[in-house]
Formats: structure tokens, C-alpha cells, sequence
């Protein structure tokens, strides 16, 4: 009895155990169906497309669309023979309502609205509105325009900031004007300087701080005063032979030292046109004169530099005796510290202002291969030096006294004769001769051409520039002293043409 009960038993565990086992199996089984599962992406599409058909679009309209709830999109057959699945197009993701006119302006009725204070009046309202628009804008926002497209821009009120970024035309200001300089190309004015030497190594014109201008014309001295345009023979001298080398003013301008060319050096009281001394010692020509001071230096053909201290008698102090042939430019530094010298010999020497027994050139330059005439210091750094080569050369060379090095260097291609810095511009002019005959404004320091004045038929001599930096004078081998105006401050428009140059005869 026992052992059927038992087996009985042994039965019912082994049935219940594989009602559990079968129960397990069922419940891990990915095929059933998921009760509490979301809904699939074709249900969900499948209903809102649904629902869709029977909401309107308008408050006043409905509309209705036939709506594919096919849960597999139509097939098109592609290019190779397969098929492409396509959705339906009334069964798309996006819902683009339709739009109309009255609905964009029920719109703008209501954000109008709604940004409108309710209690106040209209009346009450616009005089408020305005005042507010003047006081942070500027100006009234409702009679201003975003753009203004018929005739010309909109000028911006003085002062008016520019926060909303309304396009204005803008007034350009004095400040913001660039302007530019005029320079003629035609002489202010003409003088005759009939019977100049054309000799490359004289220093015939010099012009002064009174405002005269001295040239040597043969064997005359004439003053030309640019003020008045009153003309003065100086000196006459009394060998017809004899003929006058160099003419230089003191730096006050009441006096004028001569060099002639029977070796002599004549210093001449401008106020009474009287010769106060005549200074022997030179064995040949004076070829070039300049003042620092009351020290003059003359320079002769011989090669010899001579110092003279016209205060006293005994008037030569010492001598520099560093060239080989012709002293034929010489020229004192701003600030008196050094005088250069250039020769024939092609070299460019730089004397230190001494009274000691060594006499020697601190620098003694040798790159010219030709004549060095032209010689400028500039006035705003006292130790640049600019140099000129001859018909050899025709380089424009600048040097650091201090170093005694070649800053840099300029092919003129014609031979250069003479040499002055321009103050007012801080430019550097040169005159030349062979074969362009020309003088040439160049911006300092880079040496880049600024004009070129034109107009003479034979080489250029010297340079001189007037007291106020304003004119510069050229006197050429063709017997004319021409003044070009070029320099003068704030010079931005030009200037009405005149009905003629005006000329005027020295002599």
C-alpha cells in the first residue's frame, strides 16, 4: 500500500515539475505576444494619420484626406530590375499645414495686441511712445526707415549712434580725409643768370636767411632779394680774367663769404655792402666755402681744407690736408661736430671739429667712383650724411658719421651735383647733370621717387633752399635760376594756373 502511495507521489512531483519547466520555457519564448509592450512605430504612424483625417486644419475649415494604412509601403522598381521601398505620400512624417493670407494677418492683429497696454488710450499712448523713441533711439522709430532706396543715403543725425544698425551714408571728417600734396610741375618763377661758369666743381648760388639769394655770375657777385625782387651787384672784380668760385652765407645771413680764383677769401657786410677783410693762403682756386660759426672753411683746388676764425687777425687756425686733387664740396653738421668733405679724388672725408695738432679724418669714405660735389647733412639727425657721385658714379650714397657705414644706396643713373634736405617733408632733393638734367624730390629714408622736376636744358649746378624750407632754387649751365615751390606746408590743393611764370633778369 505504502509503495503505491509512493509511487504515486514520485508522479506527481515528476508532472509538476514539468508543468514548471514548460511554464519557464513559455515565459522565456521571444515569439509570444508582449502585453504591457509600447506600441510599434506602424501602429503609431498608422493612428495619428488616422486621428489626423478627422481634425480640421482651420477653425472654419476641415479637410479630408485619404489616408493609406497599408502596413507595407508600395514598391517601384529601380534601374537594375530590383524594387525600392517607398512610403506613401499621404503617409509622411511631417505635417505641413496649409497657410493663407488671413491667417498672417490675424496673427500680426494679435502679437500687435497683445504687446499693447490695456488700460491706456490711444490719444494718451503715441505722444509717450514718441518721447520714449527720441530719448533712447535718437529719433522716432516710426517715422525712420530700415532702408532707404530712392535717391541718396540717409545722412546720421549728429552724434547719433548707431544701436539698431540702420544703414546710413557716413560724412567723412577733415580728420579722416587723406590728403594729398600737390606739387607743380612748372617753375614759380624764372630768373636769368646770364655768363654762369659751367664748371661742375664751383658752388655758384647760396641763399641766406635774409631772404637773398647770392649767385656768381663770371666775375659779379649779385644779390637777389626774394621779397622785394630788388637785384644788387655786390662785387665786380678787377681782373676781367679772374672769375668767381664759391659764395656761401653765415648762418645769420649778414654776411657773405667769397671764393675767387686768384686764391683769395672775401668776407662782405650784406647791411652795407661793404668788403670787411680779404683772407690769403690758399695756392689755388677756392672751389667751396662753408660756415660753422664763426669758423670758415674753404676748399681749394690744391686738396687743402683751411680753417679761418674771422673774429681775429690772425685769421687761419689749421688745415686738413686729406683729398689729392680738388676740394669740391664741403658742408658743417647741424650741431658743428663734424665737417665733411668731397673731391675729385672720388673720396668723402669726415673731419671732427678740433683745435689739437692731429689734424686726421675720422672717415675716410671710398665706395664713390666718381666726383663727390654733392654733399646735405640732415637737419633733424644730425649724424646722417648724404653724398652724390659724378658722371662716374651717379649714386646717391647716405652714411652714419658716428660708424662710418653706408646706410644704403641709390642708382640715379645721371650724375649728381648737388644735394639738400627738404625739412618740411623730410625729403632729400638732387639736382644732376648728365644726362638728365633734371631735379629729383625723393622721400627719406626709403629713396623712393616723390616728382620730378622738369625744365632745364643743360645740366643742373647747385641747389638752394629757401629760409622757410618752402622753395627750392636749381641754377643750370643753361643760364636760368628756376624756383620750385614744392614744399610748402599743408600744400593739399592745387592752385589756381597762372597766366604766365614770371621772369626777372639778374644783371
Amino acid at each position: 500500500m505504502f509503495k503505491g502511495y509512493g509511487r504515486v507521489v514520485a508522479a506527481a512531483v515528476i508532472m509538476s515539475h514539468f508543468g514548471f519547466e514548460n511554464d519557464i520555457h513559455n515565459v522565456l519564448r521571444l515569439d509570444m505576444p508582449i502585453t504591457n509592450a509600447p506600441m510599434a512605430r506602424w501602429q503609431r504612424k498608422a493612428s495619428t494619420s488616422s486621428s489626423s483625417n478627422t481634425n480640421s486644419l482651420s477653425p472654419n475649415k476641415s479637410v479630408n484626406r485619404s489616408v493609406s494604412l497599408s502596413k507595407t509601403p508600395s514598391k517601384t522598381p529601380g534601374k537594375n530590375g530590383k524594387t525600392q521601398n517607398t512610403p506613401s505620400k499621404a503617409g509622411g512624417d511631417r505635417f505641413i499645414p496649409t497657410r493663407n493670407n488671413k491667417q498672417l494677418d490675424v496673427a500680426s492683429f494679435l502679437i500687435s495686441k497683445e504687446n499693447e497696454p490695456v488700460e491706456e488710450t490711444a490719444s494718451s499712448t503715441a505722444p509717450n511712445q514718441k518721447a520714449w523713441s527720441v530719448t533712447l533711439n535718437g529719433y522716432d522709430i516710426e517715422e525712420a526707415k530700415v532702408l532707404h532706396l530712392g535717391g541718396k543715403p540717409l545722412n546720421a543725425p549728429e552724434g547719433y549712434q548707431n544701436n539698431l544698425k540702420v544703414l546710413y551714408s557716413q560724412v567723412p571728417t577733415p580728420v579722416s580725409i587723406k590728403k594729398s600734396r600737390y606739387i607743380s610741375s612748372v617753375p614759380e618763377r624764372i630768373l636769368d643768370a646770364p655768363d654762369i661758369k659751367n664748371d661742375f666743381y664751383l658752388n655758384l648760388m647760396d641763399w641766406g636767411k635774409q631772404n637773398l639769394l647770392a649767385v656768381g655770375l663770371a666775375n659779379h657777385v649779385y644779390l637777389w632779394d626774394a621779397d622785394a625782387g630788388d637785384i644788387v651787384l655786390l662785387k665786380k672784380m678787377e681782373d676781367d680774367s679772374e672769375y668767381i668760385c664759391s659764395v656761401s652765407w653765415s648762418k645769420d645771413g649778414n654776411f657773405l663769404a667769397i671764393g675767387t680764383s686768384d686764391c683769395k677769401v672775401e668776407l662782405w657786410d650784406i647791411q652795407y655792402q661793404k668788403r670787411l677783410r680779404s683772407m690769403d693762403g690758399h695756392s689755388a682756386r677756392v672751389s667751396c666755402l662753408c660756415w660753422n660759426d664763426h669758423v670758415l672753411s674753404s676748399g681749394s683746388r690744391s686738396g687743402l681744407i683751411h680753417q679761418h676764425d674771422v673774429r681775429v687777425a690772425d685769421h687761419h687756425i689749421f688745415t686738413f690736408g686729406g683729398h689729392t686733387q680738388e676740394v669740391c664740396g664741403l658742408t658743417w653738421s647741424p650741431d658743428g661736430k663734424y665737417l665733411a668733405s668731397g673731391g675729385n679724388d672720388n673720396m668723402v672725408n669726415i673731419w671732427p671739429m678740433t683745435t689739437g695738432s692731429e689734424y686726421q679724418a675720422i672717415h675716410a669714405l671710398n665706395e664713390h667712383q666718381g666726383a663727390v660735389k654733392a654733399l646735405a647733412w640732415c637737419p633733424w639727425q644730425p649724424n646722417i650724411l648724404a653724398s652724390g657721385g659724378g658722371t662716374s658714379d651717379r649714386h646717391i650714397r647716405i652714411w652714419n658719421a658716428n660708424s662710418g657705414s653706408c646706410i644704403s644706396a641709390l642708382d640715379t643713373c645721371s650724375q649728381v651735383s648737388s644735394l639738400v634736405f627738404a625739412p618740411n617733408y623730410k625729403e632729400l632733393v638732387s639736382g644732376h647733370g648728365f644726362a638728365h638734367d633734371k631735379v629729383i624730390i625723393w622721400k627719406y629714408p626709403s629713396l623712393s621717387k616723390v616728382a620730378e622736376l622738369e625744365g632745364h636744358e643743360d645740366r643742373v649746378l647747385n641747389l638752394a633752399l629757401s629760409p622757410d624750407g618752402s622753395t627750392v632754387a636749381s641754377v643750370a649751365a643753361d643760364e636760368t635760376i628756376r624756383l620750385w615751390k614744392s614744399f610748402e606746408k599743408d600744400a593739399v590743393k592745387k592752385p589756381k594756373p597762372t597766366s604766365s611764370i614770371i621772369q626777372q633778369h639778374i644783371r
